[in-house]
C-alpha cells in the first residue's frame, strides 16, 4: 500500500511532462528533476519516475526521426512545385499547388505530419492515463517506450 505523498508525488512525475507545451524539453527536464529527488523516499515512485523518463527519451527518439522524415520530403514536394521564373505571377505560383500538382513526395509530406499530430494527441492521452494510474496506487508502464533506464 502506497502513502499519498508517494503516490502524489508519481502522478506529479508523469503530469510534469505536460510542461513541454510552455518550456521545451520540459517533457524531459521535469520529470528527471522530481524523480532524482525522491527516488530514494520508495520503490513506487522510483519505478513509474523510470517509467515516464523512459516513455519521454523514447517520444524524443520517435519525434526527432519523424521530423527526418516529414520535413525533408514537404520541403522537396512544395520545391518542386514552385516556378522560379521571374515572369511568373503570384496567381500562377498558388495554380502550381492544385491537387492536381501535389506530388508523391509531398503526399508523403503530409502524411507523415498527420501521423506526427495523431502521435502527439497519443502521448497526451498516455500522460494523463498514468497520472491516474499512479493516483490510484498503480504501477503504469507506458508501450512502446524503450528501456534508457533499468
Amino acid at each position: 500500500m502506497e502513502t499519498t505523498a508517494n503516490k502524489n508525488t508519481a502522478t506529479l512525475i508523469h503530469l510534469s511532462a505536460l510542461s513541454q507545451y510552455f518550456i521545451p524539453l520540459g517533457s524531459i527536464i521535469f520529470p528527471v528533476l522530481i524523480w532524482s529527488m525522491r527516488k530514494n523516499d520508495s520503490a513506487f515512485v522510483d519505478h513509474n519516475g523510470k517509467q515516464a523518463i523512459n516513455f519521454h527519451l523514447s517520444l524524443f527518439v520517435y519525434t526527432v526521426i519523424f521530423l527526418m522524415v516529414a520535413i525533408p520530403f514537404a520541403v522537396i514536394g512544395i520545391m518542386n512545385n514552385i516556378n522560379f521564373s521571374i515572369t511568373e505571377s503570384f496567381e500562377e505560383t498558388i495554380e502550381h499547388f492544385a491537387i492536381g500538382n501535389i506530388g508523391t513526395i509531398t503526399f508523403i509530406g503530409v502524411i507523415a505530419t498527420a501521423l506526427f499530430a495523431v502521435f502527439k494527441i497519443a502521448e497526451f492521452i498516455l500522460i494523463i492515463y498514468a497520472a491516474v494510474k499512479n493516483s490510484n496506487g498503480q504501477d503504469y508502464t507506458y508501450p512502446f517506450a524503450i528501456k534508457f533506464l533499468k
